[in-house]
């Protein structure tokens, strides 16, 4: 299979265009002291990110109005136990991917 240039060009800089925004941030506050607010305020951004996708993948729209995804639901309860637990994101991860795969199998 051939690759264009010019195709080939755009992929790599819609790349770079993705990735910079993401990790330049870290190269700039890597040797930065951050006052306590910002780091307690920074501290948030996981559980709410964590919130937005565990809701957005339980509910599910259908001819205008919202339903319970009851499989999401199920594999909830064991995988927040687990991250209430460990408080090891990997380990949280790991076991939601299991329980999602043995409800899927069952369901």
């Amino acid at each position: 299979m051939t690759v264009n240039w010019t195709v080939f060009i755009i992929i790599v800089g819609c790349a770079l265009v993705t990735m910079i925004p993401r990790v330049a941030p870290f190269f700039v506050v890597r040797n930065m002291v951050l006052p306590q607010a910002v780091m307690k305020w920074l501290s948030y951004i996981p559980v709410c990110i964590f919130t937005a996708l565990v809701v957005e993948s339980m509910l599910d729209k259908q001819s205008g109005t919202l339903h319970i995804e009851w499989p999401a639901v199920i594999v909830l309860v064991p995988t927040l136990l687990v991250a209430l637990k460990t408080k090891s994101l990997s380990l949280t991860v790991v076991v939601g991917v299991v329980c999602m795969a043995v409800v899927r199998f069952f369901w």
